[in-house]
């Protein structure tokens, strides 16, 4: 029979030992028992943590999960299924909080800045990276989310998410979840529109990044290409 995590010594606990030793001295599946809260009929939040390891092949595995993937595992249900995509989210925000802020100053401070909010993405998306007069990284915003290789460029969303957070410059972020960072003649067509676009509302194009695993490209403007 499961013990309940009540049912354990206090010391044994994974809230009380995160409070005495620090998170470090605790397992993945007991950090991940301390979100779910609580476990299910027959096992504990220990087991039922645990269990969701294995199905989706570790926390790397577990980071990447639909909210819909997690929802359908017995014992988990939408509330839980949503605080563990927020947890890996702020996680992965604390990991691109600049500290200064640093300005992007080439598309490679624009790869940079965006990569960790990629990690584990199966499917395309599309990010605005908003920045101040000084290109300074204001806000990170995803504005769109598509099937594989497939994602619309919205730019009028687009550009009011830099102007909704007082942004005055912005870049573009998308991945290519095939693994083939080229970009496409779409994704140039894109960055020529975007940069006009732009330019009528008073803001500074930066640059359009492509993503796809440990390699990025840039998708240059097409006038760029025939200039």
């Amino acid at each position: 029979m499961p013990v309940p995590i009540t049912d354990m010594p206090r010391a044994q606990r994974p809230r009380e030992r995160l409070c005495a030793l620090g998170p470090q001295a605790l397992s993945d599946g007991e950090l991940l028992a301390l979100l779910l809260g609580q476990g299910k009929r027959g096992a504990s939040a220990v087991e039922l943590a645990l269990a969701l390891l294995a199905e989706f092949g570790g926390v790397s595995g577990l980071a990447s999960a639909r909210p819909e993937e997690l929802s359908r595992h017995c014992g988990v249900g939408t509330a839980k299924a949503a605080t563990i995509i927020a947890a890996f989210q702020l996680a992965a925000r604390a990991r691109t909080d600049p500290a200064p802020a640093a300005p992007l100053l080439r598309a490679a401070d624009v790869a940079r800045a965006a990569w960790p909010l990629f990690s584990g993405a199966r499917v395309e998306r599309l990010l605005v990276l908003v920045c101040d007069a000084r290109n300074r990284l204001r806000r990170s915003v995803f504005v769109a989310e598509g099937a594989i290789d497939e994602v619309a460029v919205p730019v009028r969303e687009i550009l009011n998410t830099v102007l909704r957070h007082d942004g005055r410059a912005f870049a573009l972020v998308h991945n290519h979840p095939s693994g083939d960072p080229a970009p496409s003649l779409d994704d140039r067509r894109a960055s020529s529109v975007l940069a006009a676009a732009a330019q009528t509302v008073g803001l500074r194009f930066l640059d359009h990044v492509v993503l796809a695993g440990e390699d990025w490209r840039r998708a240059a403007p097409l006038e760029e290409m025939t200039s």
